[in-house]
């Protein structure tokens, strides 16, 4: 019994040894191998209701604006917010309205350059052509001023059909949309689109038609026009001008000259001829 338990306690501590060391080859192995670091996508916060759009517009770094769309229920109507953060005036301005479908973007411009931001919120009616609509507001001293957006007139809203496209180019508010030709389920696309220009002065909207006749017209116009007369070739024709003149005088002078010369060969003649007959009269 004696030699059992000498065994024992000569085993136990051996494979006590053994597992210590096959953990430090498990750790030495775990350590070799590359950490992969999981990446996760940062996923946009959900609005919660009854909020619907957000957009953030920062006009500068202490003037901000939040441009918030909400209502609960249709979605057809709802409410605009407009929240204007001056962070160095400590001033918060509100401003709200009501909505004719849903808010697609939001703009930021100082088309009359007079230092104003504009706020423009675009929004897509909910009816057959699904047009799209402007609310324009003009901040001055943190206060907001509507501004009324032009309807289309009869000839820009000939052959329209909705489809419109907002953008800002060089500081100012295009739009153009498709021209269809007909009316009702029967129109076609023409294949042509209509592009307006929008701009504002004293504190009104101004609008022009950009046709794509107009600007192949000013293309045209821009365009380097070979039939013109360039200043050297304008110097050659007048010395060529000159040159000939010059020509025809000479000419004309050489012409006098042997005019005279045959006027004076035929005096002579004549008046040689008239004194040799007095001398004839006078020797008879």
């Amino acid at each position: 019994m004696r030699f059992l338990g000498d065994k024992r306690s000569i085993v136990c501590p051996f494979i006590a040894i053994v597992a210590t060391i096959i953990l430090a080859g498990c750790n030495s192995a775990n350590n070799n191998q590359p950490v992969v670091q999981k990446s996760f996508a940062t996923v946009k916060p959900a609005l919660m209701q009854p909020f619907r759009f957000h957009k953030t517009i920062e006009v500068s770094p202490d003037n901000i604006f939040d441009v918030f769309s909400w209502g609960r229920g249709s979605n057809k109507t709802g409410a605009y917010l407009i929240l204007e953060s001056d962070s160095t005036g400590a001033k918060y301005t509100t401003t709200t309205g009501d909505l004719d479908g849903a808010i697609t973007d939001v703009y930021n411009t100082d088309m009359d350059m007079d230092g104003n931001p504009e706020i423009l919120i675009q929004t897509k009616a909910k009816d057959s052509t699904q047009h799209m609509q402007i609310e324009a507001f003009e901040y001055k001293d943190n206060r907001a001023q509507k501004l009324n957006f032009p309807k289309l007139t009869s000839s820009q809203k000939k052959g329209y059909r909705g489809e419109d496209q907002f953008y800002i180019k060089e500081g100012t508010l295009m739009r153009q949309f498709p021209v269809y030709d007909g009316s009702g389920a029967d129109a076609k696309p023409t294949g042509q689109k209509r592009v307006l220009e929008y701009g504002i002065r004293n504190n009104s909207f101004t609008v022009k038609t950009v046709e794509a006749g107009d600007e192949n017209k000013k293309q045209t116009t821009g365009a380097t026009d070979t039939t013109k007369k360039t200043p050297v070739k304008e110097a050659l024709v007048a010395s060529t001008k000159t040159s000939t003149k010059s020509t025809s005088k000479k000419q004309r002078h050489h012409h006098v000259a042997e005019r005279r010369h045959h006027a004076t060969k035929k005096n002579k003649h004549k008046s040689s001829s008239r004194s040799s007959k007095k001398h004839r009269r006078h020797r008879r």
